[in-house]
C-alpha cells in the first residue's frame, strides 16, 4: 500500500507541474494575411502592440497566398477568400467578458474596413485575450 501511494502521488505532483509549464508558455500568435496594402494597414495597431509586448508572446506571421497560409486556413477550418485570420494558441474564437462570441477573421470592424470582409473583432479584442493568457 506505501508504494501505491507514493506512486500517486509522484503522478499527481508530475502533472502538477506540467500543468504550471503549459500555463507558464507563452502564447502563440499567429497572424496569417494577405500582404495586400489595405489588409496591412489594417493590422498596424494590432502589430503595434504585439511588438510592445516582447517576448511575452511569440509571434509568427504568414502570408494566406502561400502554401503555408493555406494550410493553416484549411486547419482552422476556414476556406474562400479570408483577408486575415488570427489565431491565439491555435484558435481563432473566443469569448468576451460580455459574454458574446468573437471570432479574429476578416478586416477588423471599424469603419474604414471594407463592409464585405468587415469581423466582428477589434485590435483591443485581440489584446483582451493575450491579456489575459499573459497573466503569470
Amino acid at each position: 500500500m506505501p508504494i501505491r501511494r507514493y506512486l500517486i502521488l509522484v503522478l499527481m505532483a508530475t502533472l502538477a507541474l506540467a500543468a504550471t509549464a503549459a500555463r507558464a508558455a507563452p502564447p502563440s500568435v499567429e497572424i496569417i494575411a494577405m500582404a495586400h496594402p489595405p489588409v496591412q494597414a489594417a493590422l498596424q495597431p494590432l502589430r503595434t502592440w504585439l511588438a510592445a509586448q516582447g517576448t511575452k508572446l511569440t509571434l509568427q506571421e504568414i502570408d494566406s497566398a502561400s502554401a503555408e497560409g493555406a494550410a493553416r486556413m484549411s486547419a482552422a477550418g476556414l476556406t474562400g477568400h479570408i483577408p486575415i485570420l488570427i489565431l491565439i494558441d491555435g484558435q481563432y474564437r473566443f469569448p468576451r467578458k460580455d459574454g458574446s462570441a468573437v471570432a479574429f477573421v476578416n478586416f477588423p470592424n471599424l469603419p474604414a474596413s471594407p463592409p464585405g470582409v468587415r469581423g466582428n473583432w477589434l485590435s483591443s479584442d485581440v489584446e483582451a485575450v493575450l491579456v489575459e493568457r499573459m497573466k503569470p
